[in-house]
Parts: structure tokens; sequence; C-alpha cells
């Protein structure tokens, strides 16, 4: 297939079904009917799974470019078309969609209150994942990145705990902020485009003036950046986290914080290269703040969701620092990041979830010992401990040690700073897992059950995929390297 060879089958557009299908078969089966919800939801995130898999196989690395392209006028007055496409960099997106979706409604097999509502409104917010991973037009990604974020209100807001309508309100609040930067900024490179087209690709030929660069990259950047937890809009991300049930919050840092990520990548960075330049000085100073203010609060933290939370705004600091170097080390370390950090948090949650929904407690002072009680969960939670400290054999090891070369070289204060940060997040990480799954037993949870094997299955899937590609770093490198080397050499 060449790079803009027109796809045989269309197989974006199944994955994208695979949801809306899924979703309109969840709303035709009555409420009466729990299980059946689950089997239903499980089965579709299977699909979607299996053809992700198959797409990541056949994606051709030696030819590079876009593949896969499903492409036809949708509304020719505002050239808007419908154009799916994938490359080196969304198609690792579109794969860790895929698992996190598949082990968060498994993760969620014990929900018992709502749960017909609960697996539509997640199957709705998949979709326009989905949606903007693979959309090559800006009018859909814009679409689809509305439909990924209002579902997350009822979400947390219904299913939730701690402060769950504050957080689902904050939440919500912020993203939409984000959004309201993200419209204008498309409408502008539109405009300035000659308002003739959305095409992704066609305005990226045209070469806009510095000057629109420069307004429209911080328009998208600041839009964008929202959603990726970037300092000092963070604010919302661990609130959002703690709130959130279980598999929401595994979707919510495992996969909505990259859509961010990746719209600065995809949007900002390839439509306004010149704005980009002008701007990656002061990203990099962002991202380096987050990256060490992300580290610091976590050590003060005491609630387990907010250590994830603000390891998360750490480690989305690194993939913000990997994008401003503007090299092919640096931008490959912040893909990989997103990928490997997605998988990481979804572990993470998943592993807490289960722990507060026996113990009804996130408190690392109530807890203690857990490792002697609950010995299955306490290893979950350890091994995605190990892989947020860069240790290697481990996915995030090859992304942040990428990252780090990459930011020591083009900025050597900041990168360095950003390296002794990893130190510290290294340190609260293994406070946090001595002092929560060691040490002293705690009685009151000498009989708390420990994950019974079929609950075991999603973890040790992420389990799978953190080893497999911290093993083999190539069989991910390889792929993101396909579009980045080019992308690059277009800066």
């Amino acid at each position: 297939m060449t790079p803009m060879e027109t796809a045989p089958f269309p197989i974006l557009s199944t994955i994208l079904l695979s949801t809306i299908v899924g979703l309109l078969v969840i709303l035709f089966i009555p409420e009466d009917r729990p299980k059946l919800v689950k089997q239903v939801s499980l089965l579709f995130a299977g699909v979607g799974l299996v053809l992700c898999l198959w797409l990541y196989y056949a994606y051709d690395v030696q030819k590079g470019g876009f593949q896969f392209v499903e492409r036809f006028l949708w509304v020719k007055s505002l050239g808007i078309y419908y154009f799916n496409a994938v490359d080196g960099i969304n198609l690792p997106m579109l794969l860790l969609t895929a698992v996190v979706l598949f082990t968060g409604v498994w993760t969620m097999w014990e929900l018992e209150v709502r749960v017909k509502e609960f697996f539509a409104f997640m199957y709705l917010l998949v979709a326009g994942v989905y949606g903007v991973f693979m959309s090559m037009d800006l009018f859909w990604i814009f679409v689809w990145y509305d439909v990924s974020l209002f579902p997350m209100y009822p979400l947390i807001a219904i299913w939730g705990g701690t402060r769950k309508e504050y957080g689902g309100m904050k939440l919500t609040l912020y993203l939409l902020a984000g959004s309201a930067l993200i419209l204008p900024g498309i409408l502008y490179l539109w405009v300035q485009g000659g308002a003739q087209t959305f095409d992704l690709l066609e305005l990226q030929r045209i070469g806009f003036p510095l000057g629109v660069q420069k307004s429209a990259f911080v328009m998208l950047y600041l839009g964008f950046g929202i959603l990726a937890a970037a300092w000092p809009f963070h604010t919302w991300s661990p609130v959002g986290h703690v709130a959130a049930p279980t598999a929401v919050s595994m979707i919510h840092a495992g996969v909505l914080m990259k859509l961010g990520a990746y719209g600065i990548l995809r949007l900002g960075m390839t439509l306004c290269p010149e704005g980009l330049a002008y701007w990656a000085d002061f990203m990099a100073v962002l991202a380096t703040v987050g990256i060490v203010y992300g580290a610091f609060v976590g050590l003060a933290q005491t609630d387990l969701k907010y250590v994830i939370g603000y390891s998360s705004v750490s480690h989305m600091g690194m993939v913000g620092l990997g994008l401003s170097t503007m090299t092919v080390n640096g931008i490959n370390g912040a893909v990989f990041q997103m990928f490997a950090h997605g998988i990481m948090t979804a572990l993470f949650f998943s592993a807490v979830g289960y722990i507060y929904d026996k113990t009804h407690t996130k408190m690392i002072p109530e807890l203690g010992g857990l490792s002697k009680t609950m010995p299955m969960a306490s290893a979950f939670f350890i091994v995605a401990a190990l892989a947020g400290v860069g240790v290697p054999c481990m996915a995030s090891f090859w992304a942040e040690l990428l990252v780090f070369v990459s930011a020591v070289k083009t900025y050597p204060v900041r990168g360095i700073l950003a390296v002794l940060a990893l130190v510290v997040g290294a340190l609260f990480m293994l406070r946090v897992v001595q002092k929560t799954f060691y040490g002293e037993k705690n009685e009151r949870w000498a009989h708390i059950p420990d994950v019974p094997p079929f609950l075991m299955t999603p973890r040790i899937i992420l389990i799978g995929f953190i080893l497999f590609f911290g093993l083999f770093p190539k069989m991910l490198l390889d792929v993101i390297q396909s579009a980045v080397v080019p992308f690059v050499a277009g800066l």
C-alpha cells in the first residue's frame, strides 16, 4: 500500500463502529439484565482490541506514511472530508485506547449500580476518543473531541467517590475551556488557509505566515494542553482522578490525557512548525515545572489516587518536554511515553480501585501490610510503581531515557532538573509502596479477599503490555519513528 492509497477495507471506520454499535446494543438491553450489559460491553471492547492489534500488525513500517486511508468529501461548500488514516503517531494511540477500554470494562465487572447507563456513557466517551485519534480532518477532530468530553461529568458525578460532583464539574469546566480555545484556533487556520478545506494534510501544505502560526499555535497548545494536564492548567486532573470510578480513572489518565498531548503534536506542531519553534522554550519551561511540581506535591500526598494523579502530572510533563525539543529522540520518547504511561496508569487505577472497593479507603495511613492480606492486588500496584519510576525492562524506561537524553542536549538545565525530579518521584512512589503494602499488618483488613482469578486477567493483560514493550521496545519505537523522522525533517 502506498502512503495515501485508499484502504480496500474500511478497518478504521469498523473500529469506530465497534463502539457505536456496542453503544446502541447496550441501549436496547433491558435495565434488569446487568450481566448481559457487561457481557456485551466486553464483547464489543474485545472486537475493537482485536481489530487494533491486527491494524498494528498490518501497518507497513518500511513504507511509513499514512496508511489504511478512508477519505471522501462530506460537505463540499466548507471543505469538510470524512478522512481517516493512521501513521506511526496515532497507531499506538488507537492500540492504547483499545487495551484500556477492554481492561476497563473487565475491571468494572462487579459494578451493580445503574450498570446499563455506566457502560453506555463509557462507550460514548471512547467513540469520541477513537474518532479523534483516527481523523485527519480538523472539523471531525473537534467534533469527536467534544464527544469524548461530555460523558465525563455524568460518569464521575453519578458513579464517582470523593467529592464527585465537585470533581466532575471542575473537570468538565476546565476541558470545555480548552475546547473554547481549540475551536477558534481551528477556524483561524481554516480562514487563513482560504476557507477551502479542513483537511489536515492540505492545510499542512499551505505553509502559514509566521504571525499566523504564532497565534494559532498558542491557542492550540493551551487548549489541548489543559487536557494534557500541562502546568499550571493541571488542577482539574488529580481532583478528577480521585472522584472518578475505577474504569473512568483508567480511561481518564490512560487515554484522555494523551488525547491532549496528541492534539498538540498532530495539530499545533504539524500545522504551525514555525510557531512551535517560537514557543518551544515556553513549552519546555512549563513542562519542566510540571515534572518537578508533580514529583514534589506527590511526595506529600496521603491518598493513593492523589499520589497517582500528581505522578501523572509529572509524567505528562515529560511528554511536553520531549515534544518541545523538536528532535527525533525527543518526540519518539514523548509518543512512547504517551503509550507507556497510559498502560501504567490504567494498571495503577485498576489496582487501587480493587483495594478501595474492599477496604473503602484510599488513605495510606489507614492501610499497611496489605501484601500479607492481598498479595495479588499489592503485586499489581507494585508493578505499576516500578514502571512509573522507570525500571529497566519496562516500557516507561525507554520513553524516559529518550526524553531525558534529548532534553539534556537541547535544554541542559531543564533536562537535569527533570532527571532530578525523576529521583524524587521514585522516592515518593517507593514510600507509598512501603507504607501501604509492607510494614505492620492492619488487622482491619485481615479477612479481605484478594483479587479473584477472573479479575486478575485484565490486570495481567496490562502487565503483559508493559513488559512486552519494555523487553522489545523496537516493536513500538520502529512504528513511532516511521512517522517522527519525516515529521522532524519537515520542521
